[in-house]
């Protein structure tokens, strides 16, 4: 497989199940139709656009494939006259930000590691690409963001994905095998966070003691 096609199926994937978590913020937002298209545009491209930022790539992805913003708009619009028909919405927006997250992460280390960029890199881009995205969706449509939600694995999924790509690369695996191991990582630890309750301690705040 060769890499390069794989980051961009990639690239696309995330766009596209992000834009329908970003629509569906905009449905329980009760937005109208530029809203929806803008809540998913948002969610689809800002991890990816804050990636390419970062690395100095000479075109942000979007804006060198328009093709991108179109799926988005393309999602919201589905999303706008179908919404109505999910039982609970916030569940779908859940499982398919868990996807969406898997996807991205991959997506982001992918790009790092075609650019020469150190294991150090590789893993912060991928954590970028798939969290920031739907960190400005739950901003701005004022949600609970899901990477702050206490005892659930979110950062700690996509740290452990972009880890596993870097390691299993170092030891060996071609590029595209080591990226699929990322993405399939990453959404175990989301998915096991969300249905078995899988979570790492969380720092609990005790008084001062008391000097006699």
């Amino acid at each position: 497989m060769n890499p390069l096609a794989l980051v961009a199926a990639l690239d696309y994937g995330s766009v596209l199940v992000f834009a329908l978590t970003g629509a569906l913020v905009a449905s329980r937002a009760q937005l109208d139709p530029v809203g929806f298209v803008f809540m998913a545009a948002l969610t689809a491209v800002g991890g990816g656009t804050l990636r390419d930022l970062i690395l100095g790539r000479d075109m942000v992805f979007w804006v060198a494939q328009p093709a991108y913003v179109l799926i988005a708009a393309g999602a919201a619009l589905i999303v706008f006259w179908t919404a109505h028909l999910i039982e609970s919405r916030y569940d779908w927006l859940v499982w398919l930000d868990s996807v969406a997250l898997a996807v991205a992460v991959a997506a982001g280390a992918g790009v790092a590691m075609e650019g020469g960029f150190g294991p150090v890199i590789v893993v912060i881009m991928g954590v970028v690409t798939g969290t920031f995205g739907g960190l400005m969706r739950d901003v701005v449509g004022n949600e609970v963001p899901l990477v702050l939600k206490q005892g659930q694995l979110y950062l700690t999924a996509a740290f452990g994905g972009a880890l596993a790509a870097v390691i299993l690369t170092a030891l060996g695996l071609a590029r595209p095998q080591a990226l699929i191991a990322c993405a399939v990582t990453v959404w175990v630890l989301r998915a096991g966070s969300l249905h078995l309750g899988w979570k790492l301690p969380v720092y609990r705040s005790r008084p001062p003691r008391r000097r006699g």
